[in-house]
């Protein structure tokens, strides 16, 4: 039996958070938000993204009542998806959020930079977070020695 909740707990934004906070959710949520599209459509517009994954994130985004997934019964079969009340509602802050991301992206690094060279001890950033590609700034750093090899 899960404890009651109370009005400060965490644990319902967190739920959500993990699920709506995911890369191909928001990316799929900003596409969908123009309209239905098919799988296919979707794969192409996001691109880097597998089959796989795509399939995952849309069954997820369906479970929770963000997608609607209509088939029509041709040859082959026609698999739209589209946002549902409650993701076009979700769209919108998203889209706030991915604009603000957008705009404040340099400014982030820039921090990243300074703290790092203020800090170079520091750990490394936690698992998930954006880094610059191929080692630029704010990039994961390398990982260190365990601390019985460190001097």
């Amino acid at each position: 039996m899960e404890p009651a909740l109370t009005p400060h707990d965490c644990r319902p934004v967190g739920e959500i958070l993990d699920q709506i906070g995911g890369k191909w959710t928001v990316l799929i949520i900003n596409r969908l938000g123009h309209g239905p599209m098919r799988f296919s459509e979707i794969k192409r517009a996001l691109g880097g993204i597998s089959q796989k994954m795509l399939t995952a994130t849309l069954r997820d985004l369906e479970r929770d009542g963000f997608v609607r997934r209509t088939v029509t019964p041709t040859i082959p079969p026609r698999v739209d998806y589209e946002l549902t009340d409650l993701g076009q509602e979700l769209h919108i802050p998203l889209n706030v959020l991915g604009d603000w991301a957008v705009r404040n992206r340099d400014r982030v690094l820039r921090a990243r930079e300074q703290f790092e060279a203020a800090n170079p001890d520091a750990a490394p950033l936690r698992k998930g977070r954006v880094a610059a590609v191929h080692g630029g700034p704010g990039a994961i750093p390398a990982a260190r020695p365990a601390s019985s090899e460190r001097a």
